[in-house]
């Protein structure tokens, strides 16, 4: 399906249960990819949606998997992220690149973000009363962002979110701990102990429950022997996170 964000046509997958609805349903955000457009957590971005779409529709939740400007079957609308993240970097340093993903994360691909919630929330057959978003690393990242800002998200799961960046980056830090002040919806952070960093699960679940708000933090054990391993938990954990991220959907979204 297309999802127009402002002159862009992006594309996106949607899977949803057997029936008229309207189902409960969940957005997600991948991460900033790997070596080329085409790929997310070490696959293909069409195989990465496949594996996850299942999991969600066969518990009752459409699901859709939005490919961001630049990326994937979207690659055409944009350059990709990582290449404009390699040139800052080659012609300004780390410091330099850093900063752009942050402007990129806070700018247009919070923009492809919101522009796949305001398609999917009147879409035939999903309830727009229960909408929730999820995204893996840099996904994780934009999941919080818009639960942030959108009153009508009502569970947020960031898997491994700012993993790499919370400690590289002042103002990632500072703009999500501004989107946990905000929301209104519960969130869930997810990671495995082995991921490259766990300061932002940690610190941004400690907000929200000094706030009084609803808030999961899990860290599992490790997975696999590496921090590439850990930062894919998503994937390769399923079983280990599987049941407490859908009964965390379960409750959030409960019918009001």
């Amino acid at each position: 399906m297309d999802i127009p964000s402002g002159s862009l046509h992006l594309r996106a997958l949607l899977w949803k249960p057997p029936g008229i609805g309207p189902f409960p349903a969940v957005l997600f955000n991948h991460g900033s990819g790997g070596a080329t457009a085409d790929v997310t957590a070490g696959m293909p971005i069409t195989e990465a949606a496949q594996r996850l779409a299942p999991l969600f529709v066969e518990r009752g939740y459409a699901f859709l998997y939005p490919f961001r400007r630049g990326q994937g079957p979207s690659a055409d609308q944009a350059p990709f992220l990582q290449d404009a993240l390699a040139r800052e970097r080659a012609a300004h340093g780390a410091e330099a690149a850093q900063h752009l993903q942050f402007v990129l994360m806070t700018t247009e691909q919070l923009d492809d973000v919101r522009a796949t919630l305001e398609v999917l929330k009147r879409l035939p057959g999903i309830d727009p009363q229960r909408i929730a978003v999820a995204g893996h690393s840099f996904g994780g990242q934009l999941t919080l962002l818009a639960a942030g800002e959108d009153p009508s998200v009502r569970a947020a799961v960031a898997f491994a979110a700012a993993a790499g960046s919370w400690d590289r980056s002042s103002e990632t830090r500072e703009r999500l701990l501004d989107a946990v002040r905000e929301t209104s919806a519960a969130v869930m952070f997810v990671q495995a102990e082995n991921d490259y960093g766990l300061g932002a699960s940690r610190t941004l679940g400690a907000e929200m429950q000094r706030l009084g708000k609803p808030c999961v933090v899990a860290i599992y054990p490790p997975v696999g022997s590496t921090p590439d391993d850990g930062h894919g938990a998503l994937y390769l954990a399923v079983p280990v996170w599987e049941p407490d991220v859908f009964r965390f959907l379960e409750a959030s979204l409960r019918p009001r």
